[in-house]
């Protein structure tokens, strides 16, 4: 009886190498996690830059095809008879200017919707032409909206400019660097605060201070 007391005694709590053992395995774990988080994210970052250049490389292949801007091409009739993918696609006002005012980027107004419908009929980006509104909008990385402006942002970069909502802060500071100066209200890319879950509009408002991690950005790039 004895033994047995003294046998069960010993087997009571972990020794020093056991507990040693779970807090290397916790680390590796937790390790592996981080890493796979940051893997993820810049795997967004990659796809966001690919988005931005694949549409300004769309719309220098629809200019070189068509002769036109796509959002701006028309009328309808000349449109239509190009083929099937293009029956239920709105035309633009054939005026010679694509026209998206920044409070339209991610509404499908203006010539927004047309840009799109334009871009897919065409088969320089994927997705049913005949999407309207808001489902005529590409969605980014973070489940953001991509939208087209060509109005003035952050104070005064003019052209067309493909822009992308619900951005974090860490990557927006990654794709400025990546594309342009690192800065958001200098260069070819520039930023607006953006709010958590809502796809801000651009705004020709200056961003006032350096990126930062806490927020949420929508970030246009000149193409």
């Amino acid at each position: 009886m004895k033994s047995s007391i003294v046998n069960m005694k010993k087997q009571k709590g972990f020794t020093l190498i056991e507990i040693s053992i779970v807090l290397v395995i916790i680390g590796l774990l937790v390790g592996g996690v981080l890493q796979g988080q940051e893997l993820i994210e810049n795997s967004r970052v990659k796809q966001a830059v690919k988005d931005m250049n694949g549409t300004a490389a769309a719309i220098f292949a629809y200019q070189g095809r068509y002769g036109r801007m796509p959002g701006d091409d028309g009328p309808a009739a000349a449109l239509t008879a190009r083929g099937a993918s293009w029956a239920a696609v709105s035309a633009g006002d054939a005026d010679g200017r694509l026209e998206v005012a920044t409070n339209q980027a991610f509404t499908g107004a203006g010539e927004a919707q047309e840009f799109w419908q334009h871009l897919r009929a065409a088969g320089f980006i994927s997705g049913n032409p005949a999407d309207a509104g808001l489902l005529s909008l590409p969605t980014n990385a973070w489940s953001g909206f991509m939208g087209i402006t060509t109005a003035a942002m952050g104070g005064n970069l003019t052209g067309s400019k493909v822009c992308l909502s619900q951005v974090p802060g860490s990557a927006a500071i990654s794709i400025d660097n990546e594309l342009d100066d690192g800065l958001g209200a200098t260069g070819r890319l520039r930023a607006t605060i953006g709010t958590s879950g809502v796809n801000t509009n651009p705004s020709n408002a200056v961003l006032v201070a350096l990126y930062s991690e806490d927020n949420v950005y929508t970030i246009c790039y000149r193409i």
